[in-house]
């Protein structure tokens, strides 16, 4: 019997999530499965009834963005679950590594997998970064320690993710790893990239304004430093967003969508201890050493 409960997070992407769902069944012990649908229009709830019967499925009715994945995760009967988006899928005997490793490691609350992206297969440039250690290897984890995930190849100890409050509304959607890493760092476990769980991701193609994304990333972030950072850090990537947004003539919009999101942050607001706080100036400067 699965100790791990794969939970997807799905709006609109009928066809990929039929893809992801074939992959998953390859396994020769294929997971259970919750789909949560963020109020999709266009049949993945008919497709998952008559294709795939035994797939649990929540229906929120609205778009809960990455919340969603929340409903899932309570819904689960298992100790581990493992993220998946609609475009991304684990790769055969990957969760059984995964739940052999938070077995014999009992600080262990996530596992960053090995993320292999699109038809050719390369190292998704997160997990390259991850694979270098900039914050060291401990004895109890399996793998180097770290300070953020994807949240399309996370395994994630079911407890203790709900324990920290799982991904929250004030993001939303986009960043969303950062709070909950943070979160599970702060309540004093352990976060490690693990090379052998793997995880595939072939991302759909879109039509968004890239413009458009890099200003949700900002603004997500400056959203996640007033919950968890310093004050200068927080005022620091205000300032980053507000920069950038001008230079892309989108100030207006994207201080009104910082401005209405702000008071729930600061109602939200813990910062984290200085040793975590500690780890992230270590990273960042690894960051900028490989840039």
């Amino acid at each position: 019997m699965s100790e791990v409960t794969v939970v997807i997070a799905t709006r609109d992407r009928r066809v990929s999530l039929e893809r992801t769902l074939l992959r998953l069944h390859e396994d020769t012990d294929p997971p259970p499965v919750v789909v949560v649908d963020n109020g999709s229009a266009d049949g993945t709830v008919a497709m998952l009834a008559g294709r795939f019967p035994a797939v649990r499925v929540l229906e929120l009715g609205h778009n809960a963005g990455a919340v969603a994945r929340n409903h899932g995760v309570a819904a689960a009967s298992t100790p581990y679950v493992a993220f998946c988006d609609d475009d991304s899928w684990w790769a055969p005997g990957a969760l059984r590594r995964a739940a052999a490793h938070l077995a014999s490691a009992p600080r262990l609350a996530l596992i960053a997998a090995c993320t292999l992206v699109g038809p050719d297969e390369g190292l998704d440039p997160m997990s390259a970064f991850m694979a270098t250690a900039p914050l060291g290897t401990v004895p109890d984890l399996p793998g180097p320690s770290v300070l953020g995930f994807l949240a399309c190849a996370a395994v994630v100890r079911r407890e203790a993710f709900l324990a920290c409050g799982g991904f929250d509304p004030v993001v939303f959607f986009m960043g969303e790893e950062a709070r909950v890493a943070l979160d599970l760092r702060a309540a004093g476990h352990g976060l490690a990239y693990c090379e052998d769980v793997v995880a595939y991701h072939h991302p759909v193609a879109t039509t968004s304004d890239r413009a458009a994304k890099r200003t949700l990333q900002d603004r997500n972030r400056a959203l996640t430093a007033w919950m968890r950072r310093p004050i200068r850090v927080a005022v620091t990537e205000t300032v980053a967003l507000l920069v950038t947004a001008r230079a892309g003539r989108r100030l207006p919009a994207a201080a009104w969508r910082l401005a209405v999101r702000l008071p729930a942050a600061l109602a939200a607001r813990r910062p984290v201890p200085p040793a975590v706080e500690q780890e992230l100036a270590e990273l960042a400067a690894a960051e900028q050493a490989a840039r």
